[in-house]
């Protein structure tokens, strides 16, 4: 499959069946995290794989994960990210959505289904889990089996704006 293929295959899963990821899937998610770049290679990330129906719970007074049986909360450290030397911008968030995205896809090549989600508690989250200050949680993904209808890959010609409304050569 080509990489587009792959890219338009995607979607956000919403409900999953009660299958647990298999460990050799896991790993070779985590290993398309681990190739992933990172401003300046800093590599500022920090993963938190939850997949215990206790840090499940956990997870979930942070955040709707969906009944998920597996959920990976991508976290960056502050202290190690790359930072523009021009206006001091660092690429924290950037790189932990780098990582993310690269998950995300590769969990789609297995056949696995996904949500990235940005919208937890970051409190909550970081007491459940004992985080110190310097790692920031950015976002968590949850994967497994997609329970439900597939999204169509061709939905995206109905679904996204025309490319002509957001790209521009040369000038805005």
């Amino acid at each position: 499959m080509s990489f587009l293929e792959l890219a338009k295959k995607r979607y956000s899963v919403r409900s999953y069946t009660l299958q647990k990821v298999e460990e050799e899937k896991l790993n070779l998610i985590l290993e398309a995290a681990h190739v992933a770049p990172t401003g300046g290679n800093r590599q500022p990330q920090h993963l938190i794989v939850v997949q215990s129906e206790e840090g499940l719970e956990k997870l979930g007074k942070a955040a709707n994960i969906f009944h998920a049986p597996l959920a990976i909360v991508v976290c960056s450290d502050k202290e190690k990210a790359w930072k523009r030397p021009y206006e001091g911008k660092t690429l924290e968030e950037i790189d932990a959505s780098i990582i993310t995205d690269h998950m995300m896809l590769m969990a789609t090549d297995l056949g696995l289904g996904s949500v990235w989600i940005c919208k937890f508690e970051p409190e909550v989250l970081r007491a459940e889990f004992e985080l110190p200050r310097h790692l920031e949680p950015v976002n968590i993904l949850v994967i497994g089996y997609a329970d439900g209808k597939k999204k169509s890959p061709d939905r995206h010609d109905e679904d996204r704006k025309p490319l002509s409304e957001v790209v521009s050569y040369e000038r805005i």
